[in-house]
């Protein structure tokens, strides 16, 4: 987000970028509850991947006034989401995950190809450098809450996305009834298309 989060501050919004720690959907969660207790007046979470799932569970919180959803994961409450996404295309990054002591990684080349796609070769040898491990029990948590039933909700579909199936996305803005947008995009919306994504989370703001 770090090339959305100037074009935020521009508009006059407080940001505050939730770091999570990608060990439990329980810690990930903890770590935007802290943000939303931090925050002042009314919040809108935004969520890139599995960001998504976090969301969907915090986004009940009174302060929570709308939900953005950027190429991202949007589980029903207690939904087994490896089966739902099961019955769309495969993408071609899962088969670049590698494990290891209980954590996994996408390899350079899956990542460089099929996560940061589309996105110049520099900075996304840059964004490789950076990437952090996700817990191997991290992707079969079940949220015990879909904010997204009762929160106004944006979604920011990602046409050429190698990480999450383009079809499944459309599928997952269909049921929550988002206001939904299409980018010409990879996995990586807020990386190429900076504008057109902060001007969705202005739209959810009140701010367009």
């Amino acid at each position: 987000m770090e090339r959305v989060i100037p074009l935020l501050l521009d508009a006059g919004l407080e940001v505050i970028a939730v770091q999570n720690p990608l060990t439990t959907l329980v810690d990930d969660a903890a770590a935007t509850r802290r943000a939303l207790a931090r925050a002042t007046g009314p919040v809108v979470l935004a969520g890139h991947s599995w960001a998504g799932t976090v969301i969907s569970e915090t986004g009940g919180d009174d302060k929570v006034s709308a939900l953005v959803y950027i190429a991202a994961r949007a589980p029903d409450a207690g939904e087994d989401y490896g089966a739902l996404a099961g019955g769309f295309p495969a993408p071609p990054a899962s088969a670049g995950l590698e494990h290891a002591d209980g954590f996994a990684q996408l390899s350079e080349d899956a990542f460089l190809n099929d996560f940061a796609n589309g996105v110049d070769e520099r900075r996304a040898r840059a964004l490789y450098a950076v990437q952090g491990p996700i817990s191997d029990e991290l992707f079969s948590s079940h949220t015990t809450h879909a904010a997204w039933h009762d929160k106004p909700t944006f979604y920011s579909i990602s046409r050429n996305d190698r990480t999450t199936s383009p079809e499944l996305e459309r599928f997952l803005a269909d049921r929550m009834g988002a206001h939904t947008i299409e980018l010409e995009s990879g996995h990586l919306a807020m990386v190429t298309h900076p504008r057109e994504v902060a001007d969705l989370i202005l739209l959810a703001a009140g701010r367009s």
